[in-house]
């Protein structure tokens, strides 16, 4: 499962990566400032291969572009809208906290970092992560079923319209000219021409079986 870790720290970010590589999570992908976050993701610039991690851990002072402005970004962004967001911070405000869920966070860990509450913030993340994307994907196989079951409805109405049926005996029409509409738009349909087979009833008569 792979990680974007964001802090301007250069210790910072080696005692994060140290910790989390020991639990065995990676790889993970350094950034020294909310700009280069943002670039990796391809949130701003022109990343020819966007960066697309699993879990961001967000350093909430930076100096060019701080934690709270990056997050809205990410946020603002369609790929990364719900790649979840844990913010590192050394604050404790219940203000400060709020701002950082306004933003974007899905979670928070204070400074200074205890190892086993790191490790268990980024495992929450990575299951809110694995059941975002299992909802995401069945969401498109509903809508893949339902667009495909609108088609087959469009068809079918068509095809109705095709047939003719007689207003005295109620039997569907077979002259010529509705049935050469009928085969022309189910040709269409299925992209071939129709075989010109014969029914089982209409064999037996031609070529009714000797004795």
């Amino acid at each position: 499962m792979s990680i974007l870790l964001v802090d301007d720290s250069e210790e910072s970010r080696l005692l994060l990566q140290r910790v989390l590589q020991e639990a065995g999570y990676g790889p993970i992908t350094p950034a020294e400032s909310g700009r280069r976050a943002l670039e990796l993701l391809g949130v701003i610039g022109r990343q020819i291969a966007p960066y697309d991690p699993d879990v961001i851990l967000m350093d909430l002072m930076m100096s060019d572009i701080d934690g709270l402005e990056a997050c809205q970004q990410i946020r603002s962004f369609e790929r990364t809208e719900y790649t979840p967001i844990v913010v590192v911070t050394a604050k404790t405000d219940a203000a400060d906290l709020q701002a950082a869920y306004t933003a974007g966070a899905t979670d928070f860990l204070r400074k200074p970092i205890v190892p086993v509450e790191l490790v268990a913030r980024v495992s929450t993340a990575m299951s809110l992560k694995q059941e975002l994307d299992a909802r995401r994907l069945r969401e498109q196989e509903l809508l893949a079923k339902t667009e495909e079951l609108e088609r087959a409805n469009r068809e079918l109405k068509n095809l109705r319209g095709l047939i003719a049926i007689c207003a005295k005996c109620k039997r569907v029409r077979s002259d010529g000219t509705y049935r050469k509409r009928i085969e022309d738009y189910l040709e269409q349909c299925f992209e071939r021409k129709l075989e010109r087979d014969i029914c089982p009833d209409c064999m037996e008569q031609s070529y009714p079986k000797a004795g």
